[in-house]
Protein backbone atom coordinates (compact mmCIF):
# COMPACT_ATOMS: atom_id res chain seq x y z
CA UNK A 1 0.00 0.00 0.00
CA UNK A 2 1.21 3.50 -0.46
CA UNK A 3 -0.31 6.55 0.59
CA UNK A 4 -3.63 4.04 1.57
CA UNK A 5 -3.92 3.08 -2.19
CA UNK A 6 -3.33 -0.51 -3.08
CA UNK A 7 -0.90 -1.82 -5.97
CA UNK A 8 -3.69 -2.37 -8.36
CA UNK A 9 -5.51 0.87 -7.93
CA UNK A 10 -2.49 2.68 -8.62
CA UNK A 11 -1.87 0.63 -11.45
CA UNK A 12 -5.39 1.61 -13.01
CA UNK A 13 -4.10 5.29 -11.87
CA UNK A 14 -1.51 4.91 -14.47
CA UNK A 15 -3.46 3.32 -17.29
CA UNK A 16 -6.09 5.41 -17.31
CA UNK A 17 -9.37 3.01 -16.23
CA UNK A 18 -10.21 4.67 -12.59
CA UNK A 19 -11.00 7.88 -13.74
CA UNK A 20 -13.24 8.72 -10.22
CA UNK A 21 -9.88 9.16 -8.21
CA UNK A 22 -10.92 11.93 -5.77
CA UNK A 23 -8.67 15.07 -5.36
CA UNK A 24 -7.63 13.65 -1.30
CA UNK A 25 -6.43 10.51 -3.11
CA UNK A 26 -4.13 11.74 -5.90
CA UNK A 27 -2.82 14.73 -3.46
CA UNK A 28 -1.85 11.84 -0.69
CA UNK A 29 -0.42 9.87 -3.59
CA UNK A 30 1.57 12.70 -5.34
CA UNK A 31 2.83 13.45 -1.60
CA UNK A 32 3.89 9.88 -1.34
CA UNK A 33 5.42 9.72 -4.26
CA UNK A 34 7.20 13.56 -3.67
CA UNK A 35 6.17 14.52 -7.25
CA UNK A 36 6.98 18.43 -8.40
CA UNK A 37 4.10 20.07 -9.65
CA UNK A 38 4.60 18.85 -13.28
CA UNK A 39 4.21 15.19 -11.62
CA UNK A 40 1.48 16.07 -9.99
CA UNK A 41 -0.21 17.50 -13.08
CA UNK A 42 0.56 14.71 -15.08
CA UNK A 43 -0.79 12.28 -12.46
CA UNK A 44 -4.05 13.85 -12.76
CA UNK A 45 -4.00 13.94 -16.65
CA UNK A 46 -3.83 10.49 -16.08
CA UNK A 47 -6.13 9.61 -13.51
CA UNK A 48 -9.00 11.37 -15.42
CA UNK A 49 -8.18 11.47 -18.92
CA UNK A 50 -10.29 12.71 -21.88
CA UNK A 51 -12.44 9.92 -23.87
CA UNK A 52 -9.95 8.15 -26.07
CA UNK A 53 -10.85 9.35 -30.25
CA UNK A 54 -7.88 8.26 -32.08
CA UNK A 55 -7.74 11.69 -34.64
CA UNK A 56 -5.34 12.85 -37.26
CA UNK A 57 -4.82 16.31 -36.68
CA UNK A 58 -4.07 19.07 -39.32
CA UNK A 59 -1.10 20.14 -39.92
CA UNK A 60 0.57 23.27 -37.49
CA UNK A 61 0.89 26.41 -38.93
CA UNK A 62 2.92 29.88 -37.43
CA UNK A 63 0.93 32.53 -37.09
CA UNK A 64 2.58 36.03 -39.38
CA UNK A 65 2.89 38.00 -36.01
CA UNK A 66 5.14 35.03 -34.50
CA UNK A 67 7.18 34.94 -38.02
CA UNK A 68 7.88 38.80 -37.75
CA UNK A 69 9.19 38.26 -34.39
CA UNK A 70 11.37 35.25 -35.23
CA UNK A 71 12.83 37.31 -38.34
CA UNK A 72 13.62 40.17 -35.85
CA UNK A 73 15.90 37.86 -33.94
CA UNK A 74 18.76 38.19 -36.31
CA UNK A 75 21.65 37.79 -34.17
CA UNK A 76 20.19 35.41 -31.91
CA UNK A 77 19.46 31.41 -32.60
CA UNK A 78 15.74 30.78 -32.40
CA UNK A 79 13.02 28.84 -33.29
CA UNK A 80 9.33 27.82 -33.24
CA UNK A 81 8.43 24.44 -31.87
CA UNK A 82 5.22 22.66 -32.55
CA UNK A 83 3.05 20.82 -29.59
CA UNK A 84 4.43 17.41 -30.43
CA UNK A 85 8.57 19.12 -31.63
CA UNK A 86 7.93 19.45 -34.91
CA UNK A 87 9.98 22.49 -35.94
CA UNK A 88 7.54 24.93 -37.83
CA UNK A 89 9.91 27.76 -38.20
CA UNK A 90 13.26 29.21 -37.85
CA UNK A 91 15.60 31.90 -38.45
CA UNK A 92 18.99 32.00 -40.40
CA UNK A 93 20.88 31.61 -37.22
CA UNK A 94 18.41 29.12 -35.67
CA UNK A 95 19.37 26.59 -38.32
CA UNK A 96 23.25 27.46 -38.69
CA UNK A 97 23.32 26.16 -34.65
CA UNK A 98 21.09 23.44 -34.70
CA UNK A 99 20.76 21.61 -38.04
CA UNK A 100 22.74 23.16 -40.93
CA UNK A 101 22.91 20.27 -42.82
CA UNK A 102 19.42 20.40 -43.36
CA UNK A 103 17.75 22.06 -46.13
CA UNK A 104 16.52 25.70 -44.61
CA UNK A 105 12.88 25.58 -46.46
CA UNK A 106 12.07 21.73 -45.14
CA UNK A 107 10.33 23.43 -42.35
CA UNK A 108 7.98 24.75 -44.65
CA UNK A 109 6.76 21.83 -45.72
CA UNK A 110 5.30 19.49 -43.54
CA UNK A 111 5.80 16.04 -45.23
CA UNK A 112 9.65 16.35 -44.97
CA UNK A 113 9.38 19.22 -41.41
CA UNK A 114 12.25 17.77 -39.04
CA UNK A 115 11.34 17.07 -35.79
CA UNK A 116 13.34 17.55 -32.61
CA UNK A 117 12.55 14.49 -30.53
CA UNK A 118 13.55 12.64 -33.88
CA UNK A 119 16.65 14.80 -34.57
CA UNK A 120 17.75 13.61 -31.04
CA UNK A 121 16.98 10.47 -31.17
CA UNK A 122 18.14 9.62 -34.63
CA UNK A 123 20.66 12.05 -35.87
CA UNK A 124 24.36 11.50 -35.47
CA UNK A 125 24.83 15.30 -35.35
CA UNK A 126 22.24 16.18 -32.85
CA UNK A 127 24.63 13.05 -30.22
CA UNK A 128 27.78 15.59 -31.12
CA UNK A 129 26.15 18.65 -31.34
CA UNK A 130 24.83 18.58 -27.22
CA UNK A 131 27.63 18.25 -24.81
CA UNK A 132 26.04 16.31 -22.56
CA UNK A 133 23.49 14.51 -24.66
CA UNK A 134 21.56 12.27 -22.13
CA UNK A 135 20.20 15.16 -20.70
CA UNK A 136 18.83 16.33 -23.32
CA UNK A 137 17.62 13.21 -24.47
CA UNK A 138 15.70 12.97 -20.75
CA UNK A 139 14.28 16.23 -21.04
CA UNK A 140 12.77 15.43 -24.38
CA UNK A 141 11.34 12.12 -23.43
CA UNK A 142 9.67 13.69 -19.97
CA UNK A 143 8.17 16.72 -22.68
CA UNK A 144 6.46 14.31 -24.70
CA UNK A 145 5.41 12.28 -21.63
CA UNK A 146 3.54 15.28 -20.80
CA UNK A 147 2.03 16.25 -24.19
CA UNK A 148 0.86 12.34 -24.60
CA UNK A 149 -1.34 12.23 -21.01
CA UNK A 150 -2.41 15.53 -22.74
CA UNK A 151 -3.30 14.23 -25.66
CA UNK A 152 -3.62 10.63 -25.87
CA UNK A 153 -5.83 10.39 -28.78
CA UNK A 154 -2.91 12.42 -31.40
CA UNK A 155 -2.37 9.98 -33.65
CA UNK A 156 0.91 12.03 -35.40
CA UNK A 157 2.12 11.60 -31.45
CA UNK A 158 1.54 7.84 -31.25
CA UNK A 159 3.74 7.52 -34.73
CA UNK A 160 6.23 9.43 -33.55
CA UNK A 161 6.62 7.83 -30.52
CA UNK A 162 6.02 4.25 -31.83
CA UNK A 163 8.60 5.09 -34.42
CA UNK A 164 11.69 6.35 -31.55
CA UNK A 165 10.57 2.73 -29.58
CA UNK A 166 11.74 0.75 -32.40
CA UNK A 167 14.42 2.91 -33.95
CA UNK A 168 16.38 3.52 -30.53
CA UNK A 169 16.95 2.06 -27.29
CA UNK A 170 17.77 4.41 -25.22
CA UNK A 171 14.75 5.89 -26.20
CA UNK A 172 12.90 2.79 -25.29
CA UNK A 173 14.12 2.89 -21.58
CA UNK A 174 13.74 6.40 -21.16
CA UNK A 175 10.21 6.05 -22.30
CA UNK A 176 9.49 3.04 -20.37
CA UNK A 177 11.07 5.10 -16.79
CA UNK A 178 8.04 7.46 -17.35
CA UNK A 179 10.24 11.24 -16.91
CA UNK A 180 7.77 14.12 -16.34
CA UNK A 181 8.53 17.29 -17.44
CA UNK A 182 7.93 20.84 -18.78
CA UNK A 183 11.59 23.21 -19.01
CA UNK A 184 10.51 26.41 -19.80
CA UNK A 185 14.29 27.61 -19.09
CA UNK A 186 17.40 26.10 -19.15
CA UNK A 187 21.64 26.50 -20.23
CA UNK A 188 23.47 24.21 -21.83
CA UNK A 189 26.75 22.98 -23.40
CA UNK A 190 27.17 22.42 -27.16
CA UNK A 191 29.79 21.53 -29.26
CA UNK A 192 29.38 23.26 -32.56
CA UNK A 193 30.78 22.05 -35.42
CA UNK A 194 32.06 25.61 -37.16
CA UNK A 195 32.43 27.43 -33.91
CA UNK A 196 33.10 25.18 -30.95
CA UNK A 197 32.02 25.22 -27.62
CA UNK A 198 29.05 27.23 -27.26
CA UNK A 199 26.92 27.96 -23.37
CA UNK A 200 23.94 29.30 -24.23
CA UNK A 201 20.78 29.80 -22.01
CA UNK A 202 17.35 28.34 -23.65
CA UNK A 203 14.01 30.59 -23.30
CA UNK A 204 11.08 28.43 -23.92
CA UNK A 205 7.88 31.16 -24.51
CA UNK A 206 4.57 29.41 -24.71
CA UNK A 207 2.33 30.60 -27.65
CA UNK A 208 -0.96 31.59 -26.71
CA UNK A 209 -3.02 27.42 -26.54
CA UNK A 210 -1.55 26.59 -29.43
CA UNK A 211 0.58 24.49 -28.20
CA UNK A 212 3.47 25.92 -29.94
CA UNK A 213 6.79 27.99 -28.34
CA UNK A 214 9.15 29.89 -29.57
CA UNK A 215 12.21 28.98 -28.44
CA UNK A 216 15.46 31.25 -27.93
CA UNK A 217 19.14 30.07 -27.44
CA UNK A 218 20.40 33.09 -25.37
CA UNK A 219 24.52 33.98 -25.03
CA UNK A 220 25.81 36.48 -22.16
CA UNK A 221 27.14 39.57 -23.52
CA UNK A 222 30.87 39.90 -24.21
CA UNK A 223 31.28 35.98 -23.72
CA UNK A 224 33.22 33.63 -26.33
CA UNK A 225 29.98 31.89 -27.04
CA UNK A 226 28.42 35.85 -28.18
CA UNK A 227 31.49 36.23 -30.36
CA UNK A 228 31.42 32.26 -31.60
CA UNK A 229 27.35 32.84 -32.35
CA UNK A 230 28.56 36.45 -34.36
CA UNK A 231 31.48 34.59 -36.59
CA UNK A 232 28.92 31.59 -37.20
CA UNK A 233 26.19 34.37 -38.44
CA UNK A 234 28.80 36.25 -40.43
CA UNK A 235 29.73 32.77 -41.68
CA UNK A 236 25.93 31.86 -42.92
CA UNK A 237 25.49 35.01 -44.44
CA UNK A 238 28.83 34.50 -46.87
Amino acid sequence: MLAGVSLAYYTRLEQGVSGNASDAVLDALADALRLDQDERRHLRTLARPEPKRVRATPPERVRDGIRVVLDSLCSTPAIVLGRNLDILAWNPLGHAFLAAHLDFRSVDTPRIRPNLARLVFLDPHFLDLFADWSEKARDTVAYLNLVAGRNPDDARLSALIGELTLKNRYFADLWAARPVSECLTDSRTYWHPLVGRLELGEEVMQLTDSGQSLVVYTAESDSPSREALEILQKTNRA
